[in-house]
């Protein structure tokens, strides 16, 4: 628990975690993780908005509120406790850095088991930090590039390209630059739109595109796949 003052009290990331795996269901407790050990939360209704500009007005933008290895701690200190079972199960689906609410959605989707619905890739390194290999750096001027969800053991980046932050000359200048510098140091590029993530035949489309280059073989079409696709995707708001 956390002291705010005149004897108030609220519980900690780990403990709020711990107290809603038995209240969520699986789909919404990795959001709720990957928001805690991410660096985005989104706004309470009715809150006045701490986003840093215009084009920021549905997120807050903070440090992560805990950790993939705090909650595994935590959750584990407290086995027989309710809700730490479920929230062990749950912290092997979940990773650290996650900046928004679609990267989150998209890490989900492509990673989550076969029987809930997803295709089974290893969990990525989010936000990760790559820095241009030398011969790359000559047509860049960039000292490091950000990369959405990254798959170091293949070299593969899937970059989500949301409909804000990725329009306009410059920004698609930026992008174009950054992806041709990646793809210079050996490191494949997909990229990723809100309208293919919406669409279930789009989204297998890049499914396999991704599996293809990380050299995987996806077997999914079965009925009992569809079924579960469809419910992580209604579960999900899509």
């Amino acid at each position: 628990m956390i002291s705010i003052g005149d004897g108030l009290y609220v519980g900690s990331p780990n403990l709020c975690f711990l107290q809603m795996a038995n209240r969520l269901a699986f789909p919404k407790l990795l959001e709720l993780g990957f928001e805690l050990c991410g660096t985005y939360a989104l706004p309470v209704p009715g809150a006045a908005s701490e986003a840093t500009d215009a084009s920021q007005t549905s997120l807050y933008n903070r440090k992560p509120l805990t950790s993939k290895k705090s909650l595994i701690a935590f959750a584990e200190q407290m086995a027989g406790v309710s809700g730490a079972k479920a929230a062990l199960k749950a912290l092997h689906s979940i990773a650290d850095s996650s900046a928004s609410p679609m990267e989150t959605i998209l890490t989900i989707l492509l990673t989550l088991p076969f029987r809930y619905g997803g295709y089974g890739f290893p969990l990525p390194e989010m936000n990760a930090k790559i820095r241009p290999a030398k011969t790359a750096k000559q047509n860049s001027n960039q000292s490091l590039y950000i990369c959405d969800l990254y798959w170091p053991d293949v070299e593969v980046v899937a970059e989500y390209d949301s409909d804000t932050y990725h329009t306009g000359s410059d920004r698609i200048s930026h992008d174009s630059q950054k992806r041709n510098s990646l793809e210079a140091m050996g490191v494949t590029v997909v990229t990723v739109t809100n309208r293919q993530i919406s669409s279930i035949m789009q989204f297998e489309k890049v499914a396999k595109q991704i599996a293809v280059n990380m050299g995987r073989r996806m077997q999914y079409e079965n009925p009992q796949f569809t079924q579960a696709q469809l419910q992580l995707r209604r579960t999900l708001g899509l």
